[in-house]
Formats: C-alpha cells, sequence, structure tokens
C-alpha cells in the first residue's frame, strides 16, 4: 500500500476513534486521570491479562501449527480445546474431589486430568484430520476450510451434549447450557504478600502456575521445532510439502504428528482455563478459538513466536479494556488494533514482510 493511503487510513482511524470514542468508553482524560490515580489498577490488569492471554497462546500454537504445514485454518480447534475442558472436568468429578482440597488430596486428579484431557484432544485431532481433512487436501481451499467448519459444530454439539449429562443425570431438567463449576483445586496462597511486600496487587500461586506451564509448553514446542528430527522435518514440510516428499519425508506422518501436538495442547488449555476460572460452558470454544485465530493473525500467521505474542497482547488489551473502557465492547476493541496493524503491516507484527505493489 503505497504512504498516502496508509496515512488517509490512519486519519479516517484517528477520526473515527475521536468520534466514537466517547460513545464506546474510550474517554482519554480520564483513563489517564485513573491510571495516575490508581497505578497499582494498571498492573493489576497486566497481570491478569498476561496470565489470560498465555492460555490464549496456547490454543493459537494449535492453530499456527496446522496453517503452517497445510495452510488451513481449522476453526474446530477452538471447540477441541473446550472438549478438552470437559474431559478434564469428567476426569476430576470421577476422583470426587472438591474445591480447595489439600494439595496432597488434589494433585494425582490433576495430573491425571491433564494426562487425559491432552491425550483425548491429541488423538480426536488425529483422527479428524485423517477422515475429514486428508481426502481434501488436494482440493480447493474452499472445501477442507468447509469441512472445518463443520467440524466445529460437532465438536460443539458434542460439548453441549457432555455438559447437559453431566447435570442431567443426577436432576433431570437442569439447563443443558448452564456454565458448569469447575472444583478450585489450584491453591491460592498471595506470593507478595507472603514475601512481606505490602501492596495491594495481587499475585497468587495459581497465577504462577499458569504461567510456568505456559512458558513451559511454548518453549518446549519452539525448541522441539527448531531443534529435534521431527521438528526438522516439520519445518522441512512446511516449507514445501512437495519437496519433503521427494527427500524421503513421510508427509502423512509429520501432518499427523502435527495435529497431535495441536491436540495436546488445545487439551493442556482447557484443563488450566477450568482451574483458574473454575468455569467451563460448551459456547467457550467459539470465543476462545477467534482470540486464538486473532492472536495469530495479529503475531503473524504461520510464526509461533508472533502467536505466542499476539495471545499474550490480545489478553492484556482485553483486560485493559474490561477495566478502563467497558468490557462490552472489548472485542470491538480489540479488533480495532488488529485492523490497524494490519493496514500497516499485513503479515503481522512478527511475520514475514510481503513485498507491496505500487
Amino acid at each position: 500500500m503505497k504512504k498516502w493511503r496508509k496515512t488517509l487510513v490512519f486519519v479516517i482511524v484517528v477520526y473515527v476513534t475521536l468520534l466514537l470514542g466517547p460513545i464506546a468508553g474510550f474517554d482519554l482524560p480520564r483513563i489517564l486521570v485513573d491510571i495516575v490515580r490508581s497505578p497499582e489498577v494498571l498492573f493489576q490488569q497486566l497481570l491478569v491479562g498476561v496470565v489470560n492471554g498465555a492460555i490464549i497462546a496456547i490454543i493459537a500454537l494449535g492453530y499456527t501449527l496446522v496453517y503452517g504445514i497445510l495452510g488451513l485454518i481449522n476453526f474446530a480447534h477452538g471447540d477441541l480445546y473446550m472438549l478438552g475442558a470437559f474431559a478434564a472436568l469428567t476426569v476430576v468429578s470421577l476422583f470426587g474431589v472438591e474445591s480447595d482440597a489439600p494439595l496432597e488430596v488434589s494433585f494425582l486428579p490433576m495430573f491425571v486430568a491433564v494426562v487425559v484431557s491432552a491425550m483425548f484432544c491429541a488423538f480426536l485431532n488425529v483422527v479428524t484430520e485423517r477422515f475429514a481433512y486428508r481426502p481434501l487436501r488436494n482440493s480447493p481451499r474452499l472445501a477442507p476450510l468447509i469441512s472445518a467448519i463443520g467440524v466445529s459444530f460437532i465438536f460443539q454439539n458434542v460439548g453441549l451434549f457432555w455438559g447437559g449429562l453431566r447435570a442431567f443425570i443426577p436432576a433431570m431438567g437442569v439447563n443443558f447450557a448452564a456454565p458448569k463449576s469447575f472444583p478450585d483445586l489450584l491453591p491460592r496462597i498471595d506470593i507478595l504478600k507472603s514475601l512481606g511486600m505490602q501492596t495491594p496487587i495481587v499475585f497468587t500461586t495459581k497465577d504462577l502456575i499458569v504461567l510456568v506451564i505456559a512458558v513451559v509448553l511454548m518453549v518446549g514446542l519452539q525448541l522441539f521445532v527448531q531443534y529435534s528430527r521431527l521438528g526438522k522435518a516439520m519445518r522441512a514440510t512446511a516449507q514445501n510439502l512437495e519437496a519433503a516428499k521427494m527427500v524421503g519425508i513421510n508427509v502423512d506422518r509429520i501432518v499427523a504428528l502435527t495435529f497431535l501436538i495441536g491436540g495436546g495442547l488445545a487439551g493442556v488449555a482447557g484443563l488450566l482455563v477450568g482451574l483458574y476460572n473454575n468455569t467451563i460452558v460448551f459456547t467457550m470454544g467459539f470465543t476462545a478459538g477467534i482470540q486464538a485465530f486473532t492472536a495469530v493473525v495479529l503475531g503473524g500467521i504461520g510464526n509461533m513466536t508472533g502467536a505466542m505474542f499476539g495471545g499474550v497482547l490480545i489478553g492484556v488489551l482485553s483486560a485493559l479494556s474490561d477495566q478502563y473502557l467497558s468490557s462490552r465492547w472489548t472485542n470491538a476493541w480489540v479488533f480495532a488494533v488488529l485492523v490497524i496493524v494490519l493496514v500497516f503491516k499485513p503479515s503481522g507484527l512478527l511475520g514475514e514482510s510481503l513485498q507491496e505493489k505500487v
């Protein structure tokens, strides 16, 4: 895009922001005054945004892995994450543990839940690839895209039945669509106060556990793709699928491995969001899927580092919008930022620069 066009778009965006901003809660002087008066609120929201953004980043990695290999936008990935949350809740329920159970009692159920949810989502993702996507691999791109949307609806209805079944069996007539409570099993100790710091900012062991798990998963995946033999095969397949076949790489196996890893990450993310927010619902996959896909595009689609950065950025933007603007307009502001970024850098913040046409 020519420079004058970018300047024109920027002027239009600024004008619309100034015109409609107050209606949507964007009152810059008021926001600055609130930040100066209560900087601890800003830091608290940044912390909340980073934690939620880390979960979004884990989901986004599954999107960007599949797109990098096949160029497929797997719209069913968000609903797969939702099924992982229900699988984890089912395992925890079978153990019969309740909220605030001692760590020595809740550790085994949480460990089994993370293994089961990861394996379940990984297996389901591989089966989906084998029977829903692989037969359409050489078809026009619209065919697997529509197939992914269809799989998303199937997963969502499975989640509707699964979540409703748990409430329907003990008490007939319970609303199937009602959110389900997830036991609060993670310890909630205020780390800053335990260290003797007198601050209104709350940073609990629950936040720390979620962040540590997210960082380990993201860094581990990055190292696996960069340095392992299978990771190099994945990168070769992503670069040129036909050339990868010619040098002896089993492309079908690599694609299946990609879906396996992406599904496992979705399952772990489902468990984490259940443990962190303590509530799940069958519609949460759609919302998380949109956020994760936005993170992928914002950071640079096909770029794992970009997906991680985009996820954290969306988490922070959402938290700040909820605090200083209005939760009703959060999605609008997040997508407004996405549009502005794509206008000036169509490949995303960390994506490879595309040659512009004059």
